[in-house]
């Protein structure tokens, strides 16, 4: 088993299936029609009705294939991707044998519907889809190996396989120019989640995931405070589209679980409580910094972003990590996304949920800190 260690620095680094990511304006009109994978290919999209109602994105998707690469499209896909649409969704796409692509566009849950559908896919006919992708926020899900969605009870399932990263990325800020200014740069704190908590997961590379991280959290610093003051510069929007891709497809095929706490946290807040993840990573992300300060493995992973932030490092690594915590909370201040749980009516009677299904226990010591946490955002 490959060993992943800072002292002396040694691992391992695995690519994925990614054959090609375009990005600009108008990529996707540019592009769309040469990256289907054969002349015959039938592409089903699958989509949420924010951007199928109120923007003419999708049909300008259907447009570009035509009636000889269209097979369907379907636009129920909701926040958390719950499984009765999913289920819908899967029925329409296996139903058709001539359906060879599935196309997302949008956040996280049309993409990560799209990987589960290619997922159930493999598991009754024995073959992947062919996946691309045109996100149109900031949260990443275009970059792992995993799917996510809601089961009846309000809880997230996850699914992984490597084969479920899509084939093709296209970030057109042409696209993201129609996301909501709160949902954008929510789902950028989502991608400083990532790169945050890979700089301490344990089986991260150096190379390129960690070197990748640290880049990604200093352009989302710089570009997401003004991408809020100009909201239609595209340089801005791409360069967050390329930031939010940079702070967590460097992982690789190096996934093995939960990316760490905060995330763990945005899983049990998210689903249960109806918080959109964007606004989790503000929820937990600060705090779960100083928490991880304590500890000095993690203080001096965390540690490495200050000079990516324009600060010298003082040499104390706990002292570090904390500034660092404290740069997140201003520049949530910065982007008007200071939040509570109570404003998602979360009340103090659900931490020892909320806290047993992030720690996996129900008491000791980093439960109680995990607890206390979490109080302190109530």
């Amino acid at each position: 088993m490959t060993e992943f260690t800072d002292h002396p620095l040694s691992g391992l680094w695995q690519p994925t299936q990614l054959q090609a990511l375009y990005y600009g304006p108008s990529s996707v009109e540019k592009y769309l029609p040469s990256l289907l994978p054969s002349d015959s290919s039938k592409a089903f999209i699958i989509t949420g009705s924010s951007l199928a109602t109120k923007t003419s994105l999708i049909s300008q998707v259907e447009s570009l294939l035509g009636a000889k690469h269209h097979a369907g499209t379907f636009t129920k896909i909701t926040q958390h991707a719950p499984i009765a649409q999913l289920d819908e969704a899967t029925d329409s796409v296996l139903n058709d044998p001539s359906i060879d692509t599935l196309i997302s566009i949008g956040g996280g849950s049309p993409i990560d519907s799209a990987k589960a559908i290619s997922y159930r896919a493999h598991e009754k006919h024995g073959g992947f889809l062919y996946h691309i992708t045109i996100p149109t926020t900031l949260s990443a899900a275009e970059c792992t190996l995993a799917a996510g969605y809601t089961d009846e009870s309000g809880t997230k399932v996850t699914v992984a396989h490597p084969r479920l990263i899509p084939q093709v990325i296209l970030y057109d800020s042409t696209f993201a120019k129609e996301t909501p200014q709160k949902l954008w740069l929510s789902t950028g704190l989502r991608s400083l989640d990532h790169a945050v908590e890979l700089l301490y997961y344990p089986t991260a590379s150096e190379a390129p995931t960690k070197q990748s991280c640290l880049t990604a959290t200093s352009q989302l610093f710089e570009y997401l405070p003004k991408c809020k003051q100009e909201p239609d510069n595209e340089d801005y929007s791409t360069r967050l589209q390329l930031a939010s891709f940079m702070s967590l497809f460097g992982l690789g095929l190096n996934l093995k679980d939960s990316l760490g706490l905060s995330h763990s946290l945005g899983h049990a807040l998210g689903s249960t409580y109806g918080i959109p993840h964007g606004m989790t990573s503000c929820l937990t992300l600060p705090g779960v910094v100083r928490l991880k300060a304590e500890n000095p493995e993690d203080a001096e992973q965390i540690a490495r972003i200050l000079p990516f932030l324009g600060h010298p490092r003082s040499g104390d690594d706990k002292q570090d990590a904390n500034r660092v915590g404290d740069a997140i909370d201003k520049l949530l201040e910065t982007l008007g996304l200071e939040t509570t749980l109570k404003e998602y009516n979360v009340d103090e009677d659900q931490i020892p949920k909320i806290t047993k299904m992030a720690t996996g226990s129900d008491q000791g010591e980093h439960y109680d800190r995990v607890a206390s946490l979490i109080r302190s955002k109530l």
